[in-house]
Order: structure tokens, then C-alpha cells, then sequence
């Protein structure tokens, strides 16, 4: 049984789909006006990792997720620069695209375009006011909040709270100041599209209910999105769904992902502390990147260690860990000398899985049986079945999928090879030269050779398959 942390129940329940072996998910997407940046990428990694488990587990999941293509910040971004807004919505959604494949990250099976909603978008805040849910007000319409009794459920909110909190509201034409745009009248040099309230373009909320019901039907079984998004997108989502379809609509369990923290203080603009995913895959492996992500679980907060380097630039601290978790894991492939055919996952990590999508507690499991491996290859016991079932697990949790991992790890080591201008050849030469000094038991020759290419970053392992070797991402230190 797969159980999850559902932010409405404020408890960890089952998942019990409302059809039988089949899986309906919402994620709300990005608002394509600039490049992702990472904590928006830790979202998108956590539900990749949800559908693969889903999927892994033998459940048919169909996987939404939506881009905003027309908001507020999209218009005032492209006229900021001088430019179209749909073209620039457009040309940003195609570098989302760019860094979701870049981060090797599953495509959604439907990804909907608010754009491309109109016709949902509008005969649902139609239905709104047909049942004095919503009021339009000189071309906007917006929503009485206080018509909906159970307003403020999901994010454990109460309208007085909120009526308290509430600044005095630029518009104030509308009837409460909770009140929120469904629809938002044209103005001049903006886009815009027809309705029977006037021309004019939706509000931020509204996209979501309306491509959710048009893609995944009125009921649903998982919503899904960051954290910052339970109050007051999710929480309005609520509103207008159930509010024009009926209590008991939308969706059955709601996921939220923690925040992704750098250095221990909240990633805003403001601070000037953001780095988009392209800069950090420009220095860092995508592997590594959903390795560091995957590292805690979705719901948690994760820490991103930023620090100087000798250079006087930010170094991720973070990224370089992970980089060397996967060498080690590389490196336990070479050393088993071949591919290992396939093998069933280790049960431990589905299971770890299962108990809300824990990736830390199945990749714990991972570093064991790959530790396992490599205490059997110095002890010249090679297990090919716990070193089979690891690799699988590592295809599962870290998106090897569909390429052999020791061929995957010689691809790294020969980038490595690359970068630091070795000749792997002449590397090849004194190993050869080693093994010969060591069939002739000149022992402290063959030391000697391991000690001289261990100074230029390359470190030998001797198993059962013979003589492999790896580079390391870092010479040691002199004298060590």
C-alpha cells in the first residue's frame, strides 16, 4: 500500500485511487516568463520521482501539468523588453522544455496551455455566476469568497484571520476585499479573448480548475505543486471547483513540496540569492542535480550550501557531494566488469518508496547494497545479484532508465579523462606494466605505480574481473 502526507488531512493516508490501478495527477506548472530556478526545479524532480514509483508499482498514472502561458508577469515582463507577450510566453515555454529534458525529467502526458483553455475557462466562471459564486463588475468577475462556506480548509485559514490580515486593496469596486479575479477586462496593448463578460483574459486560479477538469475529469486523485502554492492558488482552486461542480469534486489528496532553502535563508529575488537550473547544469550533471534533490523528502525543507571557492565565485557545495555519491556508484559498476543484466529492484527501496515517497530512506538503501558490492569485490566475492538489484534501484531512483549503467559509468570516466588531461592509453600502459611487476611478485614496483598514477587523480581497484580504474573528481592532496 502507497501512502502519502495529504496537506488537507494534515496526516499521512492511504492512496486509494478512485479507479482501480489507475492514478489521475495534477501539477501546477511554471508561469513562463524567465528560466526556471532551482527550488522551481525541486518541484518538478519530486512529482517525477512520485510518477515513476506510481508507474513502478504497476499503476497506470496519466500525468498533468500545465504551463501559464498569460499572467500578469508575463505581460509586464515582454513590455519591459519590448516585446510580444504570446511570443515571449512562447519562447520561454520552449526553454522549460530545454531544461526539463536537460535535467532528464519525465514528459506529462498532457501539458495544457491556458491558452488553449478559453472555451474550459470561461463556461466555468459562467457556472460560477449562474450560482452566485461569482459577480461580474464593469468586464472583470470575481469571486465571492465568503459564498463558499468551507473557504480556507486546505490551508487551515479562516476569512475573519484573513479579513484582519487583509491591506487595503487597490480595487476597491469589489464587494470584499477577499474577493478574487476570475476574469480580468482587456486593456490597452494587452492581450485578450472573448467572453460574455467582455473581452479580456482569467485570472491566475481559475486555469488550473478548468484544465484539471477538462484533462483529469471533475475527480481526481492527486493535486500536486510547491508549498507556496497551498495559500492562496490551491486554496482559491478548491473554491471555484467544488463551488461550481459540487462538494466531494477535484481532488482527492493534495502534495506539497518543501522549500528549497540556500544557505539556510529563503530563495527570493529580493535577496538576490536565485540560480536559475541552466546555470547550475552549465557546471554540474544533471544526475547529480536530481541526486541533490532527491536527497530529502518532497515535503521537507533542503538545504542548497553555497560557498566561495579559491577563485573568489559560489561553489555548490551540495552539487560537488553528489557528483562524488555517483562517482562511487560508477565506480562500483566498472569494478564489476561488465553489463549485469537486469535484475529486480531491491524490495527495500520500493518499500521505502511506498511510505510517502521517501527518497532518502531508498537511496540509504542504495549506498548499503552498493557498499555491499564493493566490500564483496575486495574480498574477491563477486554477488552479481545484490550488485544486479542495486543498479536497478539506482535506474529507479536516479533516472538511469534505458541504458546499461556500466556503460554510463565509462562515459563518465572518460569525461573525467577529459577534463583532466589525461591519456587514458598511457593510463591502460602502466596498469598493463603494474600487473607484469606483479606477476613477477616485484610487489614494491607495482605499488610504486599505483602510488605515481594515484597522484595524477586515477585510482585503481582490483577485483575479481581484474584491474579497473576511475578518476578521481579531485587529485589528492600532496603527500597523501
Amino acid at each position: 500500500m502507497i501512502r502519502l502526507y495529504d496537506t488537507a488531512a494534515r496526516a499521512k493516508v492511504d492512496l486509494v485511487p478512485r479507479e482501480t490501478g489507475r492514478v489521475g495527477i495534477y501539477v501546477c506548472g511554471p508561469t513562463v516568463y524567465n528560466l526556471i530556478h532551482i527550488g522551481n526545479a525541486r518541484t518538478f524532480t519530486a512529482f517525477d520521482a512520485v510518477v515513476r514509483h506510481l508507474r513502478a508499482r504497476g499503476l497506470q498514472v496519466r500525468y498533468v501539468r500545465n504551463v501559464t502561458d498569460v499572467d500578469d508577469r508575463i505581460i509586464h515582463r515582454a513590455a519591459e523588453l519590448g516585446k510580444d507577450a504570446r511570443q515571449f510566453a512562447d519562447r520561454f515555454t520552449e526553454e522549460f522544455h530545454r531544461d526539463m529534458d536537460a535535467l532528464g525529467l519525465l514528459q506529462p502526458d498532457v501539458e495544457p496551455r491556458v491558452t488553449e483553455h478559453m472555451d474550459d475557462i470561461v463556461a466555468l466562471i459562467q457556472r460560477l455566476c449562474d450560482r452566485g459564486l461569482a459577480y461580474p463588475l464593469e468586464g472583470d468577475v470575481y469571486y465571492a469568497t465568503r459564498r463558499f462556506v468551507p473557504y480556507g480548509r486546505l490551508s487551515g485559514r479562516n476569512l475573519d484571520e484573513l479579513q484582519a490580515g487583509a491591506r487595503v486593496d487597490v480595487d476597491e469596486r469589489k464587494r470584499d476585499p477577499l474577493d478574487f479575479a476570475l476574469w480580468k477586462a482587456a486593456k490597452p496593448g494587452e492581450p485578450a479573448w472573448p467572453s460574455p463578460f467582455g473581452p479580456g483574459r482569467p485570472g491566475w486560479h481559475i486555469e488550473c480548475s478548468a484544465m484539471s477538469a477538462r484533462h483529469l475529469g471533475e475527480r481526481f486523485d492527486i493535486h500536486g505543486g510547491g508549498m507556496d502554492l497551498i495559500f492562496p492558488h490551491h486554496e482559491n482552486e478548491i473554491a471555484q471547483s467544488q463551488g461550481a461542480l459540487g462538494e466531494g469534486t477535484f481532488a482527492r489528496h493534495w502534495m506539497h513540496s518543501g522549500f528549497l532553502n540556500l544557505n539556510e535563508e529563503k530563495m527570493s529575488k529580493s535577496l538576490g540569492n536565485i540560480f536559475t537550473l541552466r546555470e547550475i547544469l552549465e557546471r554540474h550533471e544533471a544526475e547529480a542535480v536530481r541526486l541533490f534533490l532527491l536527497s530529502a523528502q518532497y515535503k521537507n525543507p533542503l538545504n542548497f550550501e553555497i560557498v566561495e571557492d579559491d577563485d573568489g565565485g559560489a561553489r555548490f557545495a551540495n552539487l560537488d557531494e553528489a557528483e562524488e555519491r555517483l562517482d562511487r556508484y560508477y565506480d562500483t559498476l566498472l569494478r564489476a566488469g561488465g553489463p549485469i543484466g537486469d535484475a529486480a529492484a531491491d524490495e527495500r527501496m520500493l518499500v521505502a518508496m511506498d511510505d510517502d515517497f521517501n527518497t532518502p530512506a531508498a537511496l540509504a538503501v542504495l549506498e548499503e547494497a552498493m557498499g555491499q558490492a564493493n566490500r564483496a569485490f575486495d574480498q574477491k566475492r563477486l554477488d552479481r545479484g545484490a550488485l544486479g538489484s542495486a543498479i536497478a534501484g539506482a535506474r529507479q531512483l536516479l533516472g538511469i532508465l534505458g541504458r546499461d549503467p556500466a556503460e554510463r559509468g565509462l562515459e563518465v570516466r572518460a569525461r573525467l579523462v577529459r577534463l583532466r588531461g589525461l591519456d587514458a592509453a598511457a593510463v591502460e600502459a602502466r596498469i598493463a606494466e603494474r600487473a607484469v611487476a606483479r606477476a613477477a611478485r616485484d610487489f614494491a614496483r607495482g605499488d610504486a605505480i599505483r602510488g605515481e598514477l594515484r597522484a595524477l587523480g586515477v585510482e585503481l581497484r582490483d577485483g575479481p574481473a581484474g584491474t579497473t580504474w576511475t578518476v578521481l573528481r579531485r587529485p589528492p592532496a600532496q603527500g597523501t
